[in-house]
């Protein structure tokens, strides 16, 4: 009797030092609700409830300049974007893969900026990627694919020993979104109402090599395997962002690549024109990226491309997934008249 109230004991030191260390961890690490949202974006996936028949994957350019919203409203078509800040390629096909653990939609759009980046670039990058992720052997890979010389695959698996020094900055945010986050975005989308003109950005160094490396394409040969796999058509897009340049050399590969695999591939920054795209009133930072109203034109323009040539369906008249647009529509229609409130009392966008 003794020895089983020993082990009992012990077992129940056990578990509450584990609850203690989970607790605490989830305690420092950064929410990501008042500044740098990006870090929101992965997580947020895993609250949906219903299937979606498009996957978005990618950098800054795919979840600023495409509105899953306007998609539903104009097409029926359902959409999200798995997209992150500095997303690499790697990153986007694990994401990928990951993805397809839940659904298996019917077309896949990966944008294309990625491809510059060859090996590992920052750890803050890598972590508003991969610390939303759900533990998988897809976020292991993802994590050692992505990890800079100076990270360690224990600071990812146990992220208190990354976060610890929080403990002495934390923010009425950390208690306040301890168990629930606030949703920052509408299926992936990050949406922005303010304008800012295009203004000419300071001059780039260009490459010494101008050449995309085997690492990236290798893991976009991998992306175009695994849709291929599973059935799914894969587009692959360059967003009309201005900054970084994208260089002719970059447009003669992806067109290749494109060409010899029987992909669609859309250069938006050739529709600029067609589009009504303005760089005066349809992006909220000089270019880089598309307000909302931006993105409602680039989404309508997919849209009709995803109807027409890729097949996906409108799915408006599905009665469970109107009810469930519909709520999202309505988040959506709020946040337009919040961010367009702040632009009036402020002359700024405050808490987007």
């Amino acid at each position: 009797m003794k020895k089983w109230k020993k082990t009992a004991a012990a077992l129940l030191s056990a578990a509450v030092a584990v609850a203690a260390f989970a607790g605490l961890q989830r305690l420092v690490m950064p929410k990501y609700v008042d500044d740098i949202l990006e870090g929101a974006f992965i997580e947020e996936y895993y609250k949906e409830t219903t299937d979606h028949d498009v996957i978005f994957v990618g950098d800054c350019e795919v979840y600023e300049n495409f509105s899953p919203i306007a998609l539903w409203r104009d097409y029926g078509i359902t959409s999200y974007i798995r997209g992150s800040a500095q997303q690499l390629v790697w990153q986007s096909y694990y994401l990928l893969e990951d993805t397809l653990r839940y659904e298996t939609p019917k077309a896949v759009v990966y944008n294309v900026q990625s491809m510059v980046h060859n090996e590992p670039q920052r750890e803050e990058y890598n972590r508003m990627t991969l610390d939303g992720m759900r533990w998988s052997a897809s976020k292991v890979k993802s994590i050692f694919a992505s990890m800079t010389e100076e990270e360690h695959f224990l600071d990812y698996a146990f992220p208190l020993f990354r976060y610890h020094e929080r403990i002495t900055e934390l923010k009425k945010a950390d208690l306040q979104y301890y168990f629930e986050k606030k949703k920052v975005t509408h299926n992936g989308y990050y949406m922005r109402v303010d304008q800012m003109p295009f203004e000419e950005p300071l001059a780039e160094d260009e490459p010494e090599d101008y050449t995309f490396g085997d690492n990236a394409y290798a893991y976009l040969e991998k992306m175009r395997e695994l849709c291929e796999e599973k059935g799914i058509q894969l587009v692959l897009i360059k967003a009309p962002s201005l900054s970084p340049v994208w260089y002719d050399a970059y447009e003669r590969q992806i067109d290749a690549y494109a060409k010899e695999h029987g992909l669609l591939y859309i250069n938006y920054l050739d529709l600029v024109n067609e589009l009504g795209i303005d760089y005066e009133t349809d992006t909220y930072d000089g270019g880089l990226h598309m307000n909302l109203y931006g993105a409602e034109k680039l989404s309508a323009h997919i849209g009709n491309v995803l109807a027409g040539q890729c097949g996906v369906p409108d799915r408006r008249e599905d009665r469970e997934l109107a009810e469930v647009w519909e709520e999202k529509s309505q988040f959506y229609d709020r946040m337009i008249q919040d961010q367009k409130k702040e632009l009036e009392e402020y002359g700024e966008i405050i808490h987007y």
